[in-house]
């Protein structure tokens, strides 16, 4: 037994993704977690067992696991498995304009272990194609991005299908906030006909987190990119999302990131 858990870096920071065939020498490994990235794998053929955060799944093919940054997890495969692995840093879920990316993750937020049908050839073309994609000398972004956008979209069908924790509310909130943003938990609650103490109830039992706390990642995950593509000054970022004043906008995301919007700024260049 080791004195702390091994954490893993697999992953160039400055690409912020990784798409691969699954390793058939990595059958059983040590428990470990992982350094700032999230990790998707999809099992078209294998058998055995995944231990994730004291939780023990079958490996059934096909079928996927999202495997988050602070789980500890390892393999135990007993037969020569076939499949994928999708390793996305935190770097490049900022760097991304294509806001539903991130959206479909808040959706599969507690979701471990989603079932495949059986005669679903369509994730494993988009696997594939994206593997191919990433062999590639220039990197199509653009490509890159729809294709995990396609694979993100059929696992949210496949987690509400086969009785994922994603409840009709929660969907519909996280749409909300992809649609119009605010630092506002009334509003949101109002919106879905409810209170903001059983939204608080459902972000808890999903999320494990606030509303609050919901809304300031996509908060959070917005101010990022209009502070690196766009132009805008702080304070018209901070008008558009209707905080009060600039100094109010400052402390807020200084608390989430441990910088002021113009250091995070001058931090990119």
């Amino acid at each position: 037994m080791n004195d702390s858990i091994s954490t893993y870096n697999k992953i160039n920071a400055e690409v912020g993704i990784k798409i691969e065939p699954f390793d058939v020498t990595k059958r059983y490994t040590k428990p470990h977690k992982h350094n700032k990235y999230l990790e998707i794998i999809y099992f078209v053929k294998g058998s055995g067992f995944h231990h994730l955060d004291m939780q023990s799944h079958s490996i059934e093919p096909p079928l996927l696991f999202i495997v988050k940054k602070d789980e500890v997890h390892h393999w135990e495969i007993t037969t020569k498995p076939k499949g994928y692995v999708i390793i996305i840093k935190e770097s490049f879920l900022e760097k991304t304009q294509d806001k539903y990316i991130n959206t479909q993750l808040v959706k599969l937020n507690n979701c471990q272990k989603i079932k495949v049908e059986e005669d679903d050839k369509s994730l494993n073309f988009l696997f594939k194609s994206l593997c191919w994609e990433m062999e590639q000398v220039n990197l199509n972004q653009e490509a890159l991005e729809g294709g995990l956008k396609a694979i993100l979209a059929k696992m949210v069908q496949y987690a509400t299908l086969h009785g994922g924790e994603n409840t009709d509310k929660t969907v519909q909130f996280v749409n909300l906030l992809s649609e119009n943003l605010k630092n506002n938990v009334s509003f949101y609650a109002e919106t879905l006909n409810t209170t903001s103490q059983n939204l608080n109830a459902i972000c808890h039992k999903v999320f494990n987190k606030t509303a609050s706390d919901v809304i300031a990642e996509h908060i959070i995950m917005e101010v990022k990119r209009q502070l690196a593509y766009t132009n805008k000054s702080i304070g018209d970022i901070a008008y558009d999302l209707e905080f009060k004043d600039t100094s109010h906008f400052t402390k807020y995301f200084k608390r989430y990131t441990q910088l002021t919007p113009l250091q995070f700024r001058k931090n990119l260049v």
